[in-house]
């Protein structure tokens, strides 16, 4: 990712004192279950299904997001396991070999992999509070460290005639508290391989997981008007440690990161659609001896709808623009980049149909472009550019099967399956079509048909 190429070292206290209290709080703090996991469903007695546009899975329907706005602490069965455990893997192969080994013990192409197994702590630890603590075994990897973090308080109030519910989130990846499915945390695809390539830039906002601590809080006014607003400091390099994760995951963020988000919401349980924006601005010290930060402000668009009812039908659809100004007065300086002002352009849109919340296909599209720099996207072979442009544009197409999850669902809710079949396309790929990355790989070449299989229990 382009961020992670310009960037370089150093803080991170005010999260090194908080981040183990708060691992701490979430971990001990007694039953209570969170995502499409089965000790929501315990917790609320309802099927998967009832917050989840399919069976199962990240995607919220209207009740999903009530859940997560009051703060996963809806239900009234008073015990139940607050843990679930998820397996993700499948089979890998792409259009042409990699040019090396994806990861150890791995080959240039045709790999089936345990791409990850996660350990959840989900649910109510209180009456007006909840958590999603998730910490994660990587296959490819071989590694485990913390995952997603959401921690909790919410409750609802009056304001004059108006209700509302007011709330704070403690989390460790902007996006992953939102309510909606067109955010970088949660947004389509749900799933991809560990061992497909990927194309190299991207919105800084979406690549802070697992390495910021911060806190928002948050107020829906009138089940319409969604408010939010806090801030992000990077982790540093001993509680990154700490987590599972090594000094070179290291944000390098420069004080606080500010964080955003707005959106209006309208319609009822069967038919609903929302509008908004959201962002954030992070100042990163790439290298501890250069006085000159690095400063990306990136701004977000999205929008959604859905309709999901009684029957056997339900369709979803996403959008989000986020467009990234740069300043890279610090990389400059380096010499990790040619141009101090620098722009990208991310968009994203995504259809999803389902029946009887069983058989489900979507169709996605994506398209990132942004200002050339012959330093910063450089040749290299597979994740290079020839050019020095960063546009990648492509498309992936899904088919699934989700036998479980529903109200009549066998072994409910402890069994969960999806097993699906995913192809990627790309008609550019790090600036180009053919020879892209100046050692003659084409876009095509990365085309990846992934066939997977997704369980929880």
């Amino acid at each position: 990712m382009r961020f992670q190429q310009s960037m370089g070292r150093r803080l991170g206290m005010l999260c090194g004192r908080i981040a183990p209290f708060l691992a701490a709080t979430a971990l001990l703090a007694v039953p209570g279950p969170a995502r499409a996991l089965p000790s929501f469903a315990e917790q609320t007695g309802m099927p998967c299904s009832q917050c989840h546009t399919v069976g199962y899975g990240p995607a919220l329907t209207p009740y999903g997001r009530e859940f997560k706005l009051n703060a996963y602490a809806l239900g009234d069965v008073e015990h139940f396991i607050p843990l679930a455990l998820m397996v993700q893997g499948g089979y890998t192969h792409t259009s042409a070999d990699q040019p090396s080994m994806p990861a150890p013990h791995t080959s240039t192409n045709d790999n089936f992999s345990i791409d990850q197994t996660s350990l959840f702590f989900a649910g109510r630890i209180g009456q007006h509070a909840g958590a999603f603590v998730q910490a994660t075994y990587s296959g490819p990897d071989r590694h485990a460290n913390w995952d997603n973090l959401d921690i909790r308080y919410a409750r609802a109030i009056a304001l004059g005639n108006t209700g509302a519910v007011v709330g704070v989130s403690v989390n460790n990846n902007p996006t992953v508290q939102d309510l909606w499915n067109s955010t970088p945390a949660w947004g389509a695809p749900y799933i991809t391989s560990a061992l497909a390539p990927s194309p190299t830039a991207g919105p800084v906002i979406g690549g802070f997981a697992q390495t910021v601590l911060g806190a928002t809080a948050y107020a829906m006014i009138d089940g319409h008007y969604y408010l939010e607003a806090g801030g992000y400091r990077g982790l540093s390099d001993r509680w990154l440690s700490n987590t599972g994760l090594t000094p070179d995951a290291s944000a390098h963020l420069d004080g606080i990161a500010p964080y955003w988000r707005a959106a209006y919401q309208a319609g009822d349980r069967e038919r609903q659609w929302s509008i908004g924006t959201f962002g954030m601005q992070v100042d990163v010290a790439p290298d501890p001896t250069v006085a000159a930060r690095d400063r990306y402000t990136d701004i977000g668009f999205d929008a959604t709808f859905q309709e999901s009812n009684e029957g056997p039908h339900a369709v979803a659809v996403n959008f989000a623009a986020i467009r990234e100004h740069a300043t890279l007065d610090a990389s400059v300086a380096t010499g990790a980049a040619t141009s101090t002002s620098s722009h990208l352009t991310a968009l994203h849109a995504d259809v999803t149909y389902s029946f009887r919340r069983t058989w489900v296909g979507s169709v996605e599209g994506f398209d990132t472009s942004g200002s050339s720099d012959s330093v910063l996207y450089a040749p290299n072979p597979l994740d290079g550019s020839n050019n020095g442009s960063p546009d990648s544009r492509g498309y992936v197409l899904q088919l699934e099967w989700i036998p479980f999850g529903k109200l009549d669902s066998f072994a409910r809710p402890w069994l969960n399956v999806r097993l699906g079949l995913q192809y990627t396309g790309y008609t550019k790929f790090n600036g180009g079509d053919t020879n892209y990355d100046g050692f003659g790989r084409s876009a095509h070449d990365n085309n990846t048909l992934f066939a997977y299989f997704w369980v929880i229990g």
